[in-house]
């Protein structure tokens, strides 16, 4: 039952939460103090539910990973899309036509945040952590990276190439998560990547519209390349960056000792302990 208490109380601040932010989307500043305290409560709602239902401390939240943890994850994840970006860039098909909207990136931080902490709360914090318990890392890895993926799959403009450089992409985070054994870092990763991608680089982010970033620039060129109506996240770069970052959290955690093995029925009653 715990994971049922887990979900609900995770998607109803989310529900909440996201549509005030759409609701206010019109106006910046509100959308950033919406957004960002959408993420607070989210974050809080999730401890506070995770304690009354697994009798822990909430080590993944702990707050001493706040600062280190979420700016070190934001600085990978919009380097990795920049490295996207720039790729294009070099073969023609992204152009910098000058500066964009300041303002207009200061809203998308609050509007990212919002939505960079419910999908991770939920996928990782939830989904990825319970099942990984039952069954192990890999079997925890696929299964939500299918969800996360078709969890994009209603997204306007949604392409098949879109759809599986998002299950990768659930994929890297889910071994950041396995590599870190914190929600921190895979917040700031998922942040990172689309805030680059709208806020900064002002194009669309999982095909949900072009959004006006620091960044007035025009893309266009060939679907494999560009991404396509999904924006780059759909680019053959993206799912090369992406599974490339995956290798390398997967290899940390390895090394780390924090890859849960495959679990079997085990009768002794001395099932393998969650490393931490």
């Amino acid at each position: 039952m715990r994971v049922v208490w887990q979900l609900l109380a995770v998607v109803a601040v989310g529900l909440v939460g996201g549509n005030v932010v759409m609701l206010v989307e019109g106006d910046p500043w509100l959308t950033l103090a919406v957004g960002l305290l959408t993420a607070a409560l989210t974050v809080l709602v999730y401890a506070w539910v995770v304690r009354r239902t697994e009798k822990r401390a909430v080590a993944e939240v702990a707050p001493a990973g706040l600062v280190p943890q979420t700016a070190l994850g934001t600085l990978m994840g919009a380097a990795l899309f920049a490295l996207v970006v720039l790729n294009i860039y070099f073969l023609g098909f992204y152009e910098v036509e000058g500066v964009g909207s300041v303002v207009g990136a200061v809203g998308l931080v609050g509007f990212m945040a919002a939505a960079a902490v419910t999908e991770e709360v939920l996928f990782r914090g939830v989904l990825y952590r319970i099942i990984e318990e039952k069954t192990g890392t890999w079997i925890s890895l696929v299964l939500t990276s299918v969800l996360f993926c078709l969890w994009h799959m209603p997204n306007e403009n949604a392409t098949a190439m879109g759809l599986v450089v998002a299950g990768v992409a659930g994929a890297m985070i889910a071994a950041a998560y396995a590599a870190t054994r914190n929600l921190w870092l895979p917040i700031g990763l998922h942040f990172g990547w689309n805030f680059a991608a709208g806020g900064i680089f002002s194009t669309e982010v999982s095909g949900n519209g072009a959004t006006r970033g620091l960044l007035d620039a025009e893309l266009s060129g060939p679907a494999l390349i560009t991404g396509g109506g999904f924006g780059p996240e759909g680019s053959l770069y993206s799912l090369a960056f992406c599974l490339l970052a995956a290798l390398v959290f997967l290899w940390t955690a390895h090394r780390r000792g924090r890859v849960v093995p495959v679990r079997r029925d085990d009768r002794s009653g001395t099932g393998a302990k969650l490393p931490r």
